[in-house]
């Protein structure tokens, strides 16, 4: 993989977990202001942030590791 695709993949997961987070505090707010169904959809963002930060841990790890 060229180093400018790398650079494009690193910035899309990081756009995508600034997104999520933003989605996340939104619907919390809603969640702790009596909305039930927001806490759903606050849960589903949390998991693909975490799904997100695996993918992320991982390709520091290989980053990493072959320098």
């Amino acid at each position: 993989m060229d180093l400018k695709k790398v650079k494009e993949k690193i910035m899309n997961l990081h756009d995508s977990l600034v997104n999520l987070m933003d989605v996340y505090v939104a619907e919390s707010e809603k969640f702790e202001g009596g909305n039930k169904a927001a806490g759903t959809r606050a849960r589903k963002a949390l998991a693909e942030i975490a799904k997100l930060c695996k993918e992320r841990r991982a390709e520091i790890q290989t980053v990493k590791n072959s320098d």
